[in-house]
């Protein structure tokens, strides 16, 4: 397996990731940044994992988000 040193979502599962997100912010939060149901009518783990297993588009705007979070959390 390559290493990749200069990618921080390498060998980070979406679990991960949504469960670091949610412990900072908050399902209420996440869902004002942003805005899909899976996070603000009735929110799950399991169930936003489902739709951002299938959604493409949603689970890089929350890959974009925890790249964010990593960042602010370095300075």
């Amino acid at each position: 397996m390559d290493s990749q040193p200069n990618n921080p979502l390498h060998g980070v599962k979406l679990e991960q990731i949504l469960v670091a997100l949610e412990a900072h912010y908050g399902w209420e939060v996440m869902g004002q940044k942003i805005n899909i149901r899976c996070f603000t009518d009735g929110p799950t783990l399991k169930s936003s994992l489902k739709f951002l297993r299938r959604t493409p588009w949603a689970r890089t705007k929350v890959e974009n988000l925890y790249l964010r979070w990593l960042k602010s959390q370095k300075i």
